[in-house]
């Protein structure tokens, strides 16, 4: 028996495991969770109201967050274990207050989904570009702040998962979203730069980089991607949050930097 064979013993829906790995099952990868606490912003609506729910049906503990008070309130009471924040992410202190809003109510925060975030976009004569500055300071900075905050927590902690909700836009770009793919782009260097300075440590941090999805984000926009865009159907919010769900169910020992999400049709 060649080494090659002797090591590539067993396989677990066509992936290979080495000789002597148990690989978890879907049990013991959701058992994972259920004693974790959540934060996620951006929670009353779109990808941050599906991934709530999709925690919470592991027993994870959340501290949800967003601006309207009436959808977190709504939600909270809809989870079985859940505490609510109304912040702007863009105030330079609301990091730290959701932070320390998830160690009073649960004397930690394990998981932060770092998902509030707004697109703007149009030609080079049509772009507000005060609309466009918000959503800078909203997609890049804020989102900066929250990331050191929670990862800073996490190393106090000893271990912790960051998950920053891009956009394929993070990775590609189109015209007219320039701007917008600008900030995504941020984000995904920043995550990447942050992983290599965490190698070696129990804090891990990912990307999700989702396709168009059906959220309230194009409700203003003429004409909706889907139509401009042929992409029929998009993806639900449902099918981002369980993306980040298995992202934050692998073992320990597993970084999965980045994970793409993308609808059938979409061609980009």
């Amino acid at each position: 028996m060649s080494l090659h064979t002797a090591l590539l013993t067993g396989r677990a829906g066509g992936t290979v495991f080495l000789a002597g790995m148990v690989p978890p099952r879907k049990e013991e990868m959701t058992m994972k969770l259920k004693s974790k606490v959540a934060l996620v912003t951006g929670a009353s609506s779109g990808i941050g109201k599906a991934v709530t729910k999709v925690l919470n049906l592991t027993g994870m503990r959340l501290v949800l967050t967003a601006r309207r008070e009436d959808r977190l309130r709504k939600l909270a009471a809809e989870c079985r274990n859940a505490v609510y924040h109304v912040a702007d992410i863009a105030d330079p202190e609301a990091p730290a207050h959701l932070i320390n809003r998830g160690i009073d109510a649960f004397g930690r925060v394990d998981v932060v989904v770092n998902n509030a975030g707004n697109m703007v976009a149009g030609t080079i004569d049509e772009l507000d570009l005060d609309e466009m500055a918000r959503m800078v300071e909203l997609n890049v900075t804020a989102t900066f702040r929250m990331m050191y905050t929670a990862l800073r927590h996490f190393k106090s902690l000893g271990s912790g998962q960051l998950v920053n909700i891009s956009s394929i836009l993070g990775t590609k770009v189109r015209e007219t979203a320039g701007a917008y793919a600008g900030t995504k782009h941020a984000v995904e260097a920043l995550t990447e730069a942050l992983r290599m300075e965490l190698a070696g440590t129990n804090v891990g941090i990912c990307c999700v980089e989702p396709g168009l999805v059906l959220t309230e984000l194009h409700d203003k926009w003429d004409v909706h991607p889907r139509e401009s865009l042929g992409i029929d159907p998009p993806l639900a919010p449902e099918d981002v949050a369980r993306a980040v769900k298995f992202v934050l169910e692998q073992p320990e020992h597993v970084r999965i930097p980045r994970i793409m999400v993308l609808p059938g049709a979409h061609r980009i």
